[in-house]
């Protein structure tokens, strides 16, 4: 396990890529496995591919989605209210992932 250290974060590709790229599977293969996997897929390669996971001494993680995630979803039908309810879930989800590898959680 790595030590988390917040000032590192601001440089997280450098400092801590491999354990982003864990978070960010980790977090794919759960929805993966309770949701849609059309629409997790397309979440994944078309929106989550420009997030921006940041850290925060308060606020703990949390995932900086691009500007309009829902219009960046194409080849996949679905209604902006499950894709903002499954997209919120992912990000939490992607979250949590971070917390516990960074053991951080409470």
């Amino acid at each position: 396990m790595v030590e988390f250290d917040p000032e590192k974060f601001e440089d997280k590709y450098e400092h801590y890529f491999p354990q982003l790229q864990r978070a960010y599977k980790n977090a794919f293969n759960t929805m993966n496995e309770a949701y849609d996997s059309t629409l997790i897929h397309g979440i994944d390669q078309q929106v989550l591919n420009e997030s921006e996971p940041i850290y925060d001494p308060d606020d703990g993680f949390t995932v900086a989605l691009p500007e309009d995630p829902y219009d960046r979803l194409t080849g996949v039908v679905v209604d902006r209210e499950t894709f903002e309810e499954t997209l919120d879930r992912y990000t939490k989800e992607i979250e949590t992932e971070l917390r516990q590898l960074f053991e951080l959680t409470e």
